[in-house]
Order: structure tokens, then C-alpha cells, then sequence
């Protein structure tokens, strides 16, 4: 079964050929990053108007790598929502479009399920991976723990209260004139810095399955405004940094332990583009492997948004339900999309 994977959400613009839903094709992402540097985050209309020039040069390449052709495939899913509204109505018109024209069924496919299913599609963890499983999804708009009982059959177990991991990372180094996304400069620029130098409050500790990250931001915001007011204290930039990223990284991990504790799991799940982040991923591995729990991390690609956890996600659905209207061609986007709403 051969499965074209849209994906427009926020601001790549992805998709991927998949067989059988985990084989990969081919999978091409087109990022943005370069126009959205320049503002320090994504601008939601130059999103969607990107998405526009970018969304057939990037199917055209797919199926060129793919060697398939639009008549060779069998289905056509494409992401829904969660995400920003202009970015999804490229991507779910441009589905439509195929999907009408070549008489392929349609799958709308949630976001957050992409990420969830992320596992199966890296041959490395499909290969070892069954269900259930606990997963943490942590990108820039998404922070949350959920138990995977099967697909189509989820349980929140907690999410974030306010910004999301990445946010956090991105809005510190926004403020210390750092190029977005921030993240990947938090990291690199904290590398061989003292965490311990500077004490920054590790969020919601001990209350909860839930997280919540703007207090974190807010009192790195502060101290970073003394440190530069503070001529006498040089050399804080690499500290400042390494203690974000533990704050971060406490916050998650401990969290995660929590959630797999709670609900007996005996996997773990970490998806979505902090998922890339490589103190993370070595404090998961780290605290999993004392506790015997395994670990599933997708490679880093297959981590951030992209059309092959979309073309996953669909197969998966119209497997389990291939007579449920996945051919309706009145969906529409939600910009606020429940996990498990099938509507």
C-alpha cells in the first residue's frame, strides 16, 4: 500500500511517499527557518504564503525519489490540525486536489498522532517497538505525556499549562539576540558551561503530570537583564545557557519517569523536534537504562515535522477503518485538533 504524506502545519513543508506504512519512500522537507529567522519565530501569514510557492515543487520531488508515480498510489493523508490555520489549508486543498482528480481515498490526520507513530516509520525502532507505550511530544508548540494504547486509542496523561519546551528555548534566546529556532543554539552554546552556576527554577517540579514553562522563561529573562547590567561578571553566556537546558531537560525527564511509573509502561516514546536535542536524549537513555525501561527515540529527521509520520498515521486509520467517510472531502482544518477526534 503506497501512501502520500502531506504535512503543512506550521512551517515546513513536507511529504513523503510510505509503504505499508513504515517502508519510507522517499521524503523531502522544505524549512523555513531562513525567512522566519530574521522576526525570531514564525510569522503565521508568511507561513502559509511559503507553504503556497513551496507545496508542488516539494510533491514533485517526492515522487520523482519515490520512483511512483499519482496513479500508483492508494491513499492520500494529509495533516488536519493542530497547527496554524493558514499552513494546513495549503496542505489539506493541495490533498484534496490529488485525491479528487486521481480518486484516491483521503485520511486527515492529526498532528500530534503523526508524532506519536513517528517510531514506526525509523526502521531501527519499528522493529522493536509495540504497543502500549508512554510517549513524551516535545516541539516548539507542543509539550505533552501520553499513554499509546493502540492507535486511535490515546490517554493524556499531562501537557503543558502555558509555552511549550520549545518556546521556552526559543524566547531566551530571542531575548539574548540569539538566531532562531533557539533551541539548537541554547544547546550548543551551553556545551562545557557550569549548570550549577546560576539557579533557575525547574519547572512544576513535583506537581504533576502537567508542565508548564513560563516561569522558567520569565526568570531567565531576569537574570539574564542583571547579568548584562553586571559589568563585573563576564563569561556568564555559556553558564546562563547550560542552566536552561538543565531546566528543561530535569523537567521532562523527570516527568517522563513519573508518567511510565504511573501507568506501569515498560516503553517510552520521545517524538517531536526537542526530541533532537542531544542532552535530552542522553538523560532519557540514561535515567530508562536504570530503571529497564526502553527507549524509542525516532532519528532526528523523522523527529521534526515531517510527511512520513503523516503517511504513517493515515495508513494506520484507513487500516483500521477504511469505511468511515476517510473520502469526504468537507473536512476542514482544525487549528485546535483533539487527539482522537475523528470528526
Amino acid at each position: 500500500m503506497l501512501t502520500l504524506g502531506i504535512e503543512t502545519s506550521c512551517d515546513e513543508t513536507a511529504a513523503s511517499v510510505v509503504e505499508d506504512g513504515s517502508r519510507i519512500r522517499s521524503s523531502v522537507i522544505h524549512s523555513q527557518i531562513p525567512i522566519h529567522a530574521r522576526y525570531g519565530g514564525v510569522v503565521p501569514e508568511l507561513a502559509s504564503r511559503n507553504h503556497i510557492m513551496a507545496i508542488l515543487p516539494v510533491l514533485q520531488k517526492t515522487l520523482e525519489e519515490s520512483g511512483v508515480s499519482l496513479s500508483d498510489l492508494d491513499l492520500v493523508a494529509v495533516t488536519r490540525g493542530p497547527g496554524l490555520v493558514g499552513s494546513l489549508l495549503v496542505g489539506l486543498e493541495t490533498a484534496k486536489m490529488l485525491a479528487y482528480i486521481h480518486n484516491l481515498p483521503l485520511v486527515g490526520v492529526n498532528h500530534i498522532e503523526g508524532h506519536l507513530l513517528s517510531p514506526f516509520v525509523d526502521p531501527d525502532c519499528a522493529k522493536r517497538l509495540d504497543f502500549p507505550y508512554v510517549a513524551l511530544v516535545v516541539s516548539g508548540g507542543h509539550t505533552a505525556l501520553i499513554q499509546v494504547h493502540q492507535v486511535g486509542k490515546y490517554t493524556l496523561l499531562g501537557r503543558t499549562l502555558d509555552d511549550a519546551a520549545g518556546e521556552a528555548f526559543d524566547k531566551v534566546a530571542k531575548r539574548l539576540g540569539a538566531p532562531y529556532p533557539g533551541g539548537p543554539y541554547i544547546e550548543q552554546c551551553g556545551q562545557g558551561g557550569d549548570p550549577g552556576r546560576y539557579h533557575l527554577p525547574i519547572p512544576m517540579a513535583g506537581k504533576g503530570l502537567d508542565f508548564s514553562f513560563s516561569g522558567l522563561k520569565t526568570a531567565a529573562a531576569l537574570l539574564i537583564g542583571r547579568l548584562e547590567a553586571d559589568q563585573s561578571d563576564r563569561g556568564w553566556l555559556s553558564d546562563l545557557c547550560a542552566a536552561v537546558q538543565r531546566a528543561v531537560v530535569e523537567s521532562l525527564v523527570s516527568k517522563a519517569m513519573s508518567a511510565v511509573a504511573q501507568v506501569a509502561a515498560t516503553r517510552l516514546v520521545v517524538a517531536g523536534g526537542v526530541a533532537c536535542n542531544s542532552g535530552l536524549r542522553a538523560a532519557i537513555l540514561r535515567e530508562c537504562g536504570q530503571k529497564g525501561i526502553e527507549v524509542f527515540i525516532p532519528r532526528r529527521d523523522l523527529c521534526t515535522d515531517n510527511g512520513a509520520m503523516t503517511a504513517c498515521a493515515g495508513t494506520f486509520a484507513f487500516r483500521r477503518n477504511p469505511e468511515s467517510g476517510f473520502t469526504q472531502f468537507s473536512m476542514d482544518v482544525e487549528a485546535a485538533f483533539p487527539l482522537g477526534d475523528t470528526r
